[in-house]
């Protein structure tokens, strides 16, 4: 990546004894760069900070009408939950209803973030299911967009309809071609794109008119279902949850692994873009609890802001030894 720029600051004591570097950006309702820090045209996998862009295909081709889904299922298919309990029962609910069962996914089994789950596992001496997978929820909007297509078993081959609905959504609503993809951590595909078209892409989402045409109509749905049920999304204590409850006004926010994130603002018609180029989470929240702030829609006195933003670093006897702050830059 060229000319990331220091976006979170690591104190300990009176020096900064970390930067992590990245690019972000904020863009408007025609998908113009409003703000930037870094370089707009850095290559980039958005991993799971563009399921919603994924999820399009699910109301566009009919099959979230014909299998009478829910705004709790729109918000899972957007999902990386942690597999609590609110999650699987759900998402197994789901392909239940449509045939299928958890030998039918294509992501994986993956250990619980959720402690409950995770105990409860340990406990019994059990082993996750693909259920448990944090993007279990996507996956079912793949399985529902085969079954109302009629594809095929491998719903993420990149062959596949879902798959070629999916790409084609992407490279519109991105406005640029992809030059290719990878298999994300859920196996399915990964869409290259630069930042400025993930910007582009949540500044188009945040300006979606409902009935305009089926994509806009679209957007505006997943973006509502999200704003909705925020616990749904991500869970309890994780960024995306956490902030979307303590936004002043509706705003939707989703995480990607490998330091991305990305935030739909409405009301502002605004959407933000952001990669940590080495991948940290913990940057990754406070950058983007950063730009919520800069954009009007977070107090930066809320808690749940200070969580993320300006928080303290404590060693193991709970002695605050520094702080996770964002640069200067991204607040004066």
């Amino acid at each position: 990546m060229s000319t990331p720029v220091p976006l979170t600051e690591i104190w300990r004591g009176q020096i900064i004894e970390s930067l992590h570097y990245g690019h972000a950006l904020i863009c408007d309702e025609k998908g113009e760069i409003v703000e930037c820090w870094g370089d707009p045209d850095a290559v980039v996998y958005p991993r799971s900070s563009a399921k919603m862009i994924q999820a399009l295909p699910l109301i566009e081709s009919g099959a979230a009408e014909a299998f009478h889904l829910t705004t709790e299922h729109l918000a899972l298919s957007c999902a990386s939950h942690q597999g609590a309990a609110v999650h699987t029962d759900r998402v197994s609910d789901w392909i239940t209803g449509l045939g299928y069962t958890d030998n039918d996914f294509r992501c994986g089994p993956q250990m619980p973030q959720d402690r409950a789950a995770f105990n409860e596992l340990i406990k019994t001496d059990g082993s996750p299911c693909q259920v448990h997978n944090n993007c279990s929820g996507k996956h079912a909007g793949f399985m529902t967009v085969s079954k109302h297509l009629g594809g095929g078993a491998d719903y993420i081959d990149p062959n596949h309809p879902a798959q070629q609905a999916c790409f084609a959504a992407f490279e519109e609503v991105t406005g640029e071609p992809s030059p290719g993809f990878a298999p994300d951590g859920c196996s399915a595909p990964n869409s290259i794109t630069t930042m400025r078209g993930m910007g582009r892409a949540m500044g188009w989402f945040a300006s979606a008119v409902e009935g305009k045409d089926a994509r806009h109509t679209a957007a505006v749905r997943l973006v509502q279902a999200m704003i909705e049920h925020p616990l749904l999304v991500a869970g309890e204590k994780r960024a995306c949850t956490e902030l979307m409850r303590a936004c002043s006004e509706p705003v939707a926010l989703k995480t990607g692994a490998e330091g991305y994130f990305v935030a739909i603002a409405p009301t502002r018609k605004r959407g933000i873009a952001l990669k940590i180029t080495d991948g940290s989470t913990r940057a990754a929240n406070c950058t983007i609890a950063a730009l919520l702030v800069r954009i009007g829609v977070l107090d930066p006195e809320h808690p749940s802001a200070g969580r993320f933003m300006n928080a303290p670093i404590r060693n193991r006897r709970k002695v605050e030894t520094g702080q996770i702050k964002p640069v200067d830059a991204l607040l004066s």
